[in-house]
């Protein structure tokens, strides 16, 4: 029997990416959008581990089930680690992905070091609160101008020297080898069956225990049914 696990998040691109790297393994991987509308957590850590935990475990609070979530963003050196935790939100609350491009490129205007690097953190939660994570980190360089039409943030102008690309450059198979995101679930995919055993074991200790029907044998209820059963 396959362990459903949900992925909080409504991104299709985050969502292939799983899928890809947990293909092996027996799981379901869902997102959000195989749900009826939820809340939103209040992502308001100061670290990408607080976020990543938030969404994780208020997820799996709300839908009775395990739960992994991300939090990830664009640590620019030049900016002294800007955009940060507010990666996503760079430009605005609602900002698109070319929005906070363009106010990255903005920001970087004549900045000599373009060093940068991706930063994930996972966390997987069960309902009652327990969680794993994993952490990935890859290193690249902030280009001028956006080059390549795949992958999804900062992906287009995130240059990264191996490849001689950027993300957006880059198969989804080349991009899971490195990337920060890709390096977090190496990590996590590498030791999955225990993962896979602790959810058990976590979920199995979450399930309301076995009634002791000797608790049974001296109330109305028993008392009514021995009546009947005499006559």
């Amino acid at each position: 029997m396959k362990q459903m696990i949900v992925l909080a998040t409504g991104n299709q691109g985050k969502v292939r990416e799983f899928q890809e790297m947990l293909k092996d393994f027996p799981v379901e991987v869902k997102c959000l959008k195989d749900f009826g509308p939820i809340p939103e957590p209040v992502e308001d850590g100061e670290t990408f581990d607080d976020n990543a935990y938030k969404k994780a475990h208020f997820t799996a609070k709300v839908l009775g089930l395990p739960c992994v979530a991300d939090d990830s963003g664009l640590v620019v050196d030049a900016l002294d680690g800007a955009p940060g935790v507010y990666s996503a939100r760079y430009a605005g609350e609602k900002a698109t992905d070319d929005e906070n491009i363009d106010k990255l490129l903005k920001e970087m205007a004549g900045k000599t070091n373009r060093q940068a690097a991706f930063e994930c953190v996972i966390s997987i939660a069960v309902p009652s609160g327990p969680a794993l994570t994993y952490e990935g980190r890859c290193e690249g360089e902030i280009l001028t101008e956006r080059r390549g039409t795949d992958g999804f943030g900062y992906d287009p102008v995130f240059y990264y020297p191996d490849f001689d690309k950027t993300f957006a450059e880059a198969s989804i198979a080349e991009k899971n080898k490195v990337s920060h995101r890709g390096m977090a679930l190496q990590a996590m995919a590498a030791e999955f069956d225990k993962v896979l055993k602790w959810l058990a074991q976590r979920l199995a200790e979450e399930k309301d225990p076995k009634p002791d029907h000797e608790q049974f044998e001296h109330n109305d209820w028993s008392e009514e049914v021995m009546v009947t059963k005499m006559k």
